[in-house]
């Protein structure tokens, strides 16, 4: 039987990930920027001195610093992004409004060289011309590779990195706080969390869980021994 597929929908056979982590990898990768700075911050003050309270306080301290440092560097960059992005649109409306020919050429152009045959990819030009919001959205998309409808909020990346960050860095803090002495428990904690976080991280990435877990784990190990060491030595200095 024969006979015209107008109006069928083809049958998708397969599925992709995300390729871009979606809120999943901002969010962990927060966390583990945290974990690992908070951790490495905390090894290297406990390999100074002793005293448990210098310890947490040094702690809240990194907690508070690198949360609040997170926060306001991913507002001002986002910011940034956001009003470069709404400079551009707002050039490609001014030529969408004074030259709606010379835009609609340059579309179908587009469509030629991504394979359409010429008259197509007039035709659809033409069509996506007559509506200028998806002629708009159409041209930036790309163009620019941003939708004019879907730009980031600089307040929510801030306020997301401030508490992904601010989670991650409790976790080495915590035994400290409920009045565990010595940095074992914690770096135990830490560690654990670490190969926790790689593990998730590997449902963005191609590798598996363990092996994402263990190269996370050893990232923040050889950090939080390298800054142990050199407190160590400083303490041990008088400095």
């Amino acid at each position: 039987m024969t006979g015209a597929t107008t109006g069928t929908r083809a049958e998708i056979h397969h599925e992709h990930r995300d390729v871009t982590g979606g809120w999943l990898r901002p969010a962990v990768f927060g966390a583990m920027d945290g974990l690992v700075s908070n951790f490495a911050l905390i090894a290297g003050v406990a390999g100074g001195t002793a005293e448990t309270r210098i310890v947490a306080l040094a702690g809240i301290a990194g907690l508070a610093a690198g949360a609040f440092s997170m926060a306001g560097g991913e507002y001002v960059s986002v910011a940034s992004q956001r009003e470069l992005a709404q400079a551009e649109i707002a050039v490609e409306r001014r030529e969408l409004e004074r030259h709606p020919e010379a835009e609609e050429a340059e579309l179908a152009q587009m469509y030629e060289q991504r394979g359409v045959d010429p008259e197509t990819a007039r035709e659809v030009a033409r069509q996506i011309s007559r509506n200028p919001d998806e002629a708009l959205a159409v041209h930036t998309r790309a163009e620019l590779g941003v939708d004019p409808d879907d730009l980031p909020s600089p307040v929510l990346a801030a306020v997301s990195s401030f508490l992904s960050f601010s989670l991650g860095a409790l976790v080495p803090l915590l035994p400290y706080l409920l009045g565990v002495r010595g940095l074992w428990i914690s770096a135990a904690v830490s560690m654990v969390a670490l190969f926790v976080a790689g593990a998730v991280v590997s449902r963005v990435t191609a590798r598996s869980w363990w092996f994402s877990g263990l190269r996370q784990l050893l990232v923040g190990a050889v950090a939080a021994a390298l800054t142990w060491g050199l407190g160590s030595l400083i303490g041990t200095g008088g400095l």
